[in-house]
């Protein structure tokens, strides 16, 4: 099993991909500012402050894709166009990521559900299908605490949120995560950061590499970086693993069995189905998926399978 280990569960998104001696560079390539990021997909806004930027695909019930930590909207391209010819799908760049607003924002898990819920409220969408990854798990637990009745279906895909730590932990995992530290992190360090995210790293993954190096030299990278951190400690700050009885949605499991960031290989040892199954012994109704040979980026790494679990589940084929 290829258990990698990384600095901190936390780093889970923007730090998603290894160097395994690639021959691509680009420190020297132009700056890319978050608005000129290419998703593939026309991007919508809202007036809502912070204004959120969103990618909106197909028609039917509503299903709201809500990326990771440092992560984007960009981060579904390989799921929008299987996902989009049975659901409406939004895809959210959320707060202080991709093109949303960046600001002086604490970035907690409360504060990305209240943006959520003012997205949704702007739009005027009663209820989703909420699907979130990594990061956008804890956020998708939270929101179901707070507006259970605005969730219809919960996928969570390689949550955080479930793995517990305790305070000494939490606290050494927000000191590893700083705007310092993630502005210092140099185009190997990147590579090296994302590849760990997957199982199998291939060079059509590159293209994460290329954006994440050079939006490191755009006017709102600082802005970024802040959020990444605020982030982290909002993850930390706001712990959900002990709420895990409290979601009423029907919830949906989707990991990796190769995941290299949960558990944390520095702190908790062991493998993901650990976790994993600690959280569908105490969501009321849950199902579990586990995926072989895939990473922590199951729904990049193994997107055909991605898609057939999530449209299976939805459509209550299973």
């Amino acid at each position: 099993m290829k258990r990698i280990a990384l600095l901190s569960l936390t780093i889970l998104i923007s730090n998603v991909f290894t160097s395994c001696g690639s021959g691509f560079m680009y420190t020297s390539e132009p700056p890319l500012e978050f608005s000129q990021i290419n998703y593939g997909y026309k991007v919508k806004f809202t007036n809502s402050s912070p204004k959120m930027a969103y990618i909106e695909q197909g028609n039917g019930e509503i299903l709201l894709l809500v990326h990771g930590l440092a992560s984007n909207a960009g981060f579904w391209r390989y799921n929008i166009p299987e996902l989009s010819k049975y659901f409406r799908v939004i895809a959210v760049d959320l707060p202080g990521y991709g093109k949303s607003e960046k600001g002086d924002y604490s970035y907690n898990m409360t504060f990305f559900a209240n943006s959520i819920k003012n997205l949704l409220d702007e739009l005027k969408i009663q209820k989703v299908n909420f699907v979130g990854h990594s990061m956008g798990g804890q956020i998708g637990i939270q929101f179901d605490l707070m507006y259970p009745e605005r969730i219809d279906k919960l996928i969570l895909v390689s949550p955080a949120g479930i793995e517990k730590f305790d305070e000494g932990e939490g606290e050494w995992l927000k000191s590893a995560v700083t705007i310092k530290s993630v502005k210092s992190t140099n185009e190997e360090g990147v590579r090296r950061n994302l590849s760990n995210n997957f199982y199998n790293w291939n060079d059509k993954l590159e293209w994460m590499v290329e954006e994440r190096v050079r939006l490191a030299k755009s006017t709102e990278f600082n802005y970024f970086a802040r959020a990444v951190s605020r982030s982290v400690a909002g993850m930390i700050d706001e712990p959900t693993y002990d709420k895990l009885s409290l979601i009423k949605s029907p919830t949906l499991i989707i990991y990796g069995k190769e995941d290299g960031l949960i558990p944390n290989p520095y702190l908790h040892p062991g493998f993901p189905s650990d976790v994993f199954r600690i959280a569908q012994k105490n969501i009321k109704d849950c199902q579990l998926r586990e995926i072989e040979d895939c990473g922590h980026m199951v729904m990049m790494e193994k997107p055909d399978e991605f898609n057939s679990i999530v449209k299976d589940f939805l459509l209550n084929k299973q």
